[in-house]
């Protein structure tokens, strides 16, 4: 079943207040957060979007409080896909794909990344498959999207503050807006 934009409001607005597992900060304070950082840093409209959604397959399935001490890794990154395919297109949901192994590939090329994880990340690290040989980080730089998923990752990494204020989902929805597939916009653009 695909989402349409508004079931993507109502599950930011039915879930988005539950704890963003292990952290300081809400879902939708961590999906706001990430959007902020990733508008501050001038990305485009698919790249905010994209920041703004990389979590939204954590609010489809209950798993209960910080899954990751039962060791379980709910692959949030594939499981949102399907819904979001029939909106966008790949600048949009290749980020939010690979926002999990950019995590795999910042700890296997940057030194100081793995110490500066959350104790949550480090678990969840563990159960997404560990850092990234040498091969492995080669290769997933070289996909398609992948320096902006680690850009993502970057700002996902940085989107736990607690009590930051935001502008709104509204405001980051326009992002949303902007990023749809043609046929989609235009549908949205329609009186």
């Amino acid at each position: 079943m695909a989402l349409s934009l508004d079931d993507i409001t109502l599950l930011f607005a039915r879930h988005g207040h539950t704890q963003y597992t292990g952290e300081p900060v809400t879902q939708l304070e961590h999906a706001l957060q990430t959007a902020l950082l990733a508008e501050q840093e001038g990305a485009g409209a698919s790249l905010i979007a994209a920041s703004l959604l990389h979590d939204l397959g954590h609010l489809l399935e209950d798993l209960g409080d910080t899954p990751t001490l039962s060791g379980v890794d709910d692959l949030h990154q594939y499981r949102v896909l399907p819904f979001l395919r029939a909106l966008f297109d790949e600048d949009v949901l290749a980020p939010i794909a690979l926002h999990v192994d950019a995590k795999r590939y910042l700890c296997a090329t940057d030194t100081a990344y793995f110490a500066a994880l959350s104790a949550d990340s480090v678990r969840s690290l563990a159960l997404q498959g560990g850092i990234f040989d040498a091969q492995q980080a080669a290769a997933f730089i070289e996909r398609p999207y992948a320096q902006d998923a680690v850009r993502l990752r970057r700002w996902d990494d940085r989107a736990k503050t607690a009590a930051l204020a935001t502008p709104d989902y509204a405001y980051f929805s326009r992002y949303v807006v902007q990023s749809l597939r043609g046929e989609q916009r235009e549908r949205v653009d329609q009186p």
